[in-house]
């Protein structure tokens, strides 16, 4: 049986590529199922630095599965897309940065695996939209990662009306990080990947979760926290690494090797 979901580890860099192009790389239950392996994969390699996750074909995905949907249909137990969830956590608490490669147009559920990415870098040429509505469902499980990123406007706009909007305006609204040129587009990821391979590991798992979490916080706990992991980390076994590189002008020991 052709894997849908392929796996490649080069440069420190992992790729993970969903590749089921006639059901333009929808979220089918064996789809879900391959993708939370190779995620998982991934996490375990000690060689994967940063995780590119992307697609073959026009569309990177194209959301749930509908003829799963249809088929699950009322009274038949669990949902097909049950692993949905899981894969979306698996991207968001990832201790490795995830960008996600776009190879062109996302829709509904595919735009909550955009979300739960560090990083998302799409083609000009893509549209997106929030289609739920339309077909009478609600992105209920994609709102998680989604309305992290999205202005409260935004969201509102088009999750209720499912309108088509392109990748400048995507960056605009917060789901992408940049909209380029589709020759441009490697370029654009490698360039993110190599800048993320140049932080230390525990260092960008913590900025990580910081980012996330300070704005949660009181300015004055906030600055408590902040003074106590400050310290913390520069006299960490990373931290100490990382300033005699810079003293003695080399690279640090986690930066991968060119090949």
């Amino acid at each position: 049986m052709t894997a849908l979901v392929h796996k490649e580890l080069a440069g420190g860099v992992a790729t993970i590529t969903l590749d089921s192009p006639p059901n333009r790389n929808a979220l089918s239950t064996r789809l879900l199922a391959e993708l939370a392996d190779r995620l998982g994969w991934a996490l375990a390699e000690p060689e994967a630095r940063v995780i590119v996750l992307t697609g073959t074909g026009h569309v990177f995905c194209s959301g749930a599965d509908i003829k799963e949907q249809r088929a699950s249909g009322p009274g038949s137990g669990a949902p097909v897309t049950a692993s949905f969830p899981e894969v979306l956590e698996l991207i968001w608490e990832s201790p490795k940065p995830v960008i996600c490669r776009l190879n062109g147009t996302a829709r509904a559920g595919g735009l909550g695996l955009v979300a739960a990415c560090d990083f998302a870098v799409a083609p000009l040429t893509a549209s997106f939209a929030f289609t739920e509505v339309r077909l009478g469902v609600a992105p209920a499980m994609i709102a998680v990662p989604v309305l992290r990123r999205l202005s409260a406007r935004a969201a509102a706009e088009y999750f209720l009306t499912g309108e088509v909007f392109d990748a400048a305006r995507a960056v605009e609204i917060g789901l992408l990080s940049a909209a380029v040129p589709p020759e441009e587009l490697d370029a654009a990821v490698a360039r993110y990947a190599e800048l993320l391979a140049k932080g230390g590991p525990e260092a960008l798992a913590i900025t990580k979760r910081l980012v996330r979490e300070v704005p949660a916080m009181s300015f004055t706990d906030g600055l408590r926290k902040m003074t106590e992991l400050s310290a913390e980390r520069f006299t960490s076994a990373e931290g100490q690494e990382g300033i005699a590189a810079f003293m003695d002008k080399r690279p640090p020991a986690w930066v991968p090797r060119a090949s």
